[in-house]
């Protein structure tokens, strides 16, 4: 029968409860009613009880609390998965995101946004650090000889995701890395290389078998430089490498001491050779000169001599005779043409030609006054 049939007397659709009485008073809904039955739906969605207004007072006490409760709790978990999906990234760091554990992009610097967790799981990481290993090793150069050998290694991070998840442990890695390039050039050099050679080839030829190695592991590393702080022989052999140390020196000194005397000999030598060289070809140029003077003198005299046969030999005759005579240290004298007495200067007279010439010029210039 319907609410409002004659004769049934009005009856309330929303229950007897509230402001309801029994049969006939024509009153509206009560709202707090609704409220409250709404209220106790929405909490029974959290666990609580409510199955209409014929409940308890204390059932209906308890529902409110609930319902505040569930309000409360949906809105810490809005605020942080906002809070947990906002990141700021530092310029320095590079901010790898997880995907459900598998690595889904790289976060640049700046303010950057996820999905929460555990969706999404941010990792930091400082790319810009110089990070640093060092180790010492034992190991046999080229000419078996033991050497220990301190190195450090420099590097930076260039792929963050590789970094933290292609390697497991990248200390233990890099320490075997690093450990295998420098057996592999100390094992091609002799201890003397070793020691005493040019370092900075070595740390350049380890530092790039470093980077290929760690280039195929994709262990994400940039390797910045290395040092080999100390190379040092075992105490065992430290007073036979010392004895073997002097005697190189001795030996390199006796070396410089060689050339020390090669510098100042050798050019002396090249001086005295250049100085016979050179007087050498004089001669030689002035022999050919005067022969040719010879040869073409005697040409001139021939010509002359099929002109004049009698006057080219009384000419040569008269030639020959002073020539002679000019050098020779005999006195001729014509007595018989006068009887003037002769000073003959014989003291200036028996001296070599050059002399004899500058006396004889002294004397005629004292005639002359």
């Amino acid at each position: 029968m319907a609410w409002n049939e004659p004769g049934g007397g009005r009856r309330n659709p929303w229950g007897d409860g509230g402001g309801g009485g029994g049969g006939g008073g024509g009153q509206p809904p009560d709202l707090e009613e609704m409220l409250k039955q709404a209220k106790q739906r929405f909490a029974a969605l959290f666990g609580g009880k409510g199955n209409g207004a014929g409940k308890s007072a204390g059932d209906g006490s308890s529902a409110p609390n609930i319902a505040g409760i569930g309000w409360i709790i949906l809105a810490v978990l809005v605020v942080w998965a906002l809070v947990d999906s906002f990141h700021i990234i530092d310029q320095r760091e590079r901010g790898v995101v997880l995907r459900f554990g598998k690595v889904d992009r790289i976060l640049e610097p700046g303010p950057r946004f996820t999905l929460p967790r555990p969706v999404e799981r941010v990792e930091r990481l400082d790319v810009t650090q110089v990070r640093s290993m060092s180790s010492r090793v034992a190991m046999l150069t080229r000419d078996e000889n033991l050497v220990n050998i301190d190195f450090a290694v420099q590097y930076t991070v260039s792929d963050a995701s590789n970094f933290l998840f292609k390697v497991r442990d990248v200390e233990e890695t890099l320490a075997q890395v690093a450990e295998a390039a420098v057996r592999q050039v100390v094992g091609s050099r002799s201890l003397d290389d070793v020691q005493i050679g040019n370092r900075l080839e070595f740390t350049n030829e380890a530092r790039e078998i470093m980077q290929r190695l760690l280039d195929s592991y994709e262990a994400g590393i940039n390797v910045s430089i290395i040092n080999f702080q100390d190379v040092m022989v075992p105490e065992q052999v430290k007073d036979a490498f010392d004895d073997a140390i002097k005697a190189r020196e001795d030996e390199q000194r006796a070396i410089n001491d060689a050339r020390a005397y090669a510098a100042d000999v050798v050019p002396k030598a090249n001086g005295r050779k250049a100085r016979v060289l050179a007087e050498a070809n004089a001669y030689k140029e002035s022999s050919v000169a005067r022969a040719e003077g010879d040869a073409q003198r005697f040409t001139l005299l021939a010509e002359q001599y099929e002109r004049a046969p009698e006057v080219t030999r009384k000419r040569l005759y008269l030639e020959t005779m002073e020539e002679v005579l000019s050098r020779s240290s005999k006195i001729l004298i014509d007595s018989e043409k006068g009887n003037n007495m002769l000073y003959l200067p014989l003291d200036k007279l028996v001296m070599p030609p050059p002399q004899a010439e500058r006396a004889g010029a002294k004397v005629n210039a004292g005639e002359g006054r």
